[in-house]
């Protein structure tokens, strides 16, 4: 399994995979969750996907993409500011230049890919390393992300709490909070699988970062 990253500037490079992307969302946003989403000629798109995100993307066989993030400065627009400020105690995010946030995660569990440690999917697991390896290597050590409570419990059982920043919410079928997650060696070194492999990751200002990552 193979872990790229994807900024604005290899979006053209990268298009087949972006567009299993979209349709992977909708096929977990849209169709198992049932949440209220824009589904357009099979993919899942929103508003936030005009602002330039970085795409951590899981791909098995070099070819299936069957994991997926979505990056942005918390500084700028976010979903959690946004679309779900009663997530937020307050209503602000109070954000700073070292917070990333983290939106559109999925891992199409169908996979037979094997699984991780707390028998958590491999996709999971090598998501989240991924994610902090990213973050880390872009200068970001928190992570800042709306989920729901069955999330909140996966990211427990995978030793990666989230410290909440508010009380759950029921929003539309499911119970959503907001919360932060550190972005340091420690975790990287709890959720990564392994076999997990970082095989290349350079960069210099956000939008310019690209990084592939291998995990067996």
């Amino acid at each position: 399994m193979q872990l790229l990253a994807i900024s604005p500037d290899r979006y053209v490079e990268h298009q087949v995979l972006l567009k299993q992307m979209y349709r992977l969302r909708a096929d977990v946003f849209g169709g198992r969750l049932e949440w209220d989403v824009s589904i357009i000629d099979g993919g899942e798109r929103d508003q936030y996907d005009d602002l330039n995100p970085t795409y951590i993307l899981a791909v098995f066989g070099g070819n299936k993409v069957v994991g997926c993030a979505r990056l942005l400065p918390a500084v700028g627009p976010t979903m959690l500011e946004r679309t779900s400020p009663q997530l937020l105690e307050g209503g602000s995010l109070n954000a700073t230049s070292a917070m990333i946030e983290s939106s559109r995660f999925c891992v199409d569990t169908t996979l037979p890919a094997g699984r991780g440690g707390g028998q958590l999917h491999l996709a999971t697991l090598t998501m989240f390393a991924g994610i902090i390896e990213w973050s880390m290597a872009n200068g970001y050590d928190k992570i800042v992300t709306a989920t729901d409570l069955r999330f909140e419990r996966i990211l427990n059982r995978a030793g990666w709490p989230m410290a909440r920043l508010g009380e759950p919410v029921a929003i539309g079928n499911t119970v959503a909070i907001a919360g932060t997650l550190p972005a340091d060696q420690e975790s990287f070194e709890q959720v990564r699988p392994p076999n997990y492999r970082s095989a290349l990751s350079y960069g210099d200002n956000y939008g310019d970062n690209h990084s592939a990552r291998s995990a067996a």
